[in-house]
């Protein structure tokens, strides 16, 4: 299907953004959690930040998806779930759970974010409801079966992952102790594997060319995070398990 000229224009922007993303981030981690810092400018509470930073993935896409001709079809609303799903938990459930601990967020990390998602949000929302295709028998496609089944295991590692990072130390303490057990065995940040891992799964079950970018620059951002967190552990714990990887099991 012929996409419209500068639509295409800003998916293909979205997808050269990772280049300089990657980059920059492997050097400078972004100033949040456990790497805030002076220097970047006006901050505000963390839980604040975050639910302003990532409600417009959630609340953004929303209207842009219900506004196109095809928001009631079947697949466009199935698709449009799973990105709910993840978001209604990153913006709004995720941020009420955080032990904030005085954790303050730069300003223009959000900003930064919000400009994200308002350009993500708005690619892959206009392609589910206008742009893209999707006849009804897309529901039993083995490309939306194999990718909403990976999009769910995605999503169930980052949650799961999250909560075991917040159940390591009890209420009041603070400081880092070294995640142990289940996916953790094998790699330092399960969390961010498993949201790499979901909006892979996206552009497969989406089949278009904004989940592609998405999938793209999740990857550009958070990779060099899980990097930046495996040697940060490795420099904090003389035990910190030696075969542990940063981010693939075994690999990486």
């Amino acid at each position: 299907m012929d996409l419209p000229t500068s639509y295409r224009a800003l998916v293909l922007l979205e997808m050269a953004l990772a280049v300089p993303t990657f980059l920059s981030l492997l050097f400078v981690p972004a100033p949040y959690g456990r790497y805030t810092r002076s220097g970047f400018g006006p901050t505000l509470p963390a839980r604040l930040g975050w639910i302003l930073m990532e409600s417009p993935a959630s609340l953004f896409f929303a209207a842009v998806y219900f506004a196109g001709p095809h928001w009631s079809d079947p697949a466009p609303l199935a698709l449009f779930a799973l990105w709910q799903l993840h978001y209604v938990n990153r913006a709004f459930l995720f941020p009420l759970k955080m032990r904030e601990g005085g954790r303050r967020m730069p300003v223009l990390v959000l900003l930064l974010a919000v400009t994200f998602n308002l350009l993500n949000g708005w690619v892959n929302a206009r392609y589910l409801s206008d742009l893209g295709s999707y006849p009804a028998g897309w529901l039993a496609d083995p490309r939306f079966l194999l990718g909403a089944a990976a999009f769910l295991l995605g999503f169930a590692l980052n949650v799961s992952s999250d909560r075991a990072l917040r159940r390591l130390r009890p209420p009041g303490e603070s400081g880092y102790r070294i995640p142990r057990g289940g996916p953790f065995e094998w790699v330092s940040c399960p969390n961010y594997l498993g949201e790499i891992l979901e909006w892979s799964a996206w552009a497969v079950a989406s089949w278009s060319l904004a989940g592609a970018a998405f999938a793209v620059y999740t990857a550009a951002n958070l990779a060099p995070r899980a990097l930046a967190h495996h040697a940060w552990y490795r420099r904090q714990f003389a035990d910190y398990p030696k075969n542990r990887r940063a981010l693939l099991p075994f690999v990486w």
